[in-house]
């Protein structure tokens, strides 16, 4: 598997993780053939109460970044298939588009706290 496929996976995955996502688990790793897993069984998401992502403010997004946004997706975007590269790239660059931050759910990154610098 190469390291895109493995970001990939990654990223399609934790977006699932809410909706109780199935998985076979290879035999290669361990496990018994044709093992299938809810992959919220094998992570402990009630730790989940105990975490505050630090996040971007939609407002905080640079000229260049809306220049960019804009460029590769307009307003609406291209077309409906195309939009969970929209959320990877808000994701990619830390937005906060569900409002966790007003909600208390998450840390606005400012100059001062920004972690990932």
């Amino acid at each position: 598997m190469t390291q895109e496929d493995k970001q990939l996976l990654w990223v399609d995955l934790c977006a699932r993780l809410p909706y109780g996502v199935v998985v076979v688990l290879d035999e290669k790793f361990g496990f018994n053939k044709g093992t299938r897993v809810l992959v919220k069984e094998l992570l402990d998401l009630y730790c989940v109460e105990g975490m505050k992502p630090y996040l971007r403010p939609m407002s905080s997004m640079t000229e260049e970044e809306e220049k960019e946004y804009f460029d590769k997706w307009g307003v609406l975007g291209t077309d409906d298939f195309d939009n969970y590269k929209i959320v990877d790239w808000l994701n990619a660059h830390h937005f906060d588009y569900r409002g966790l931050i007003e909600k208390g759910l998450a840390i606005e990154v400012t100059e001062k706290n920004n972690p990932y610098e």
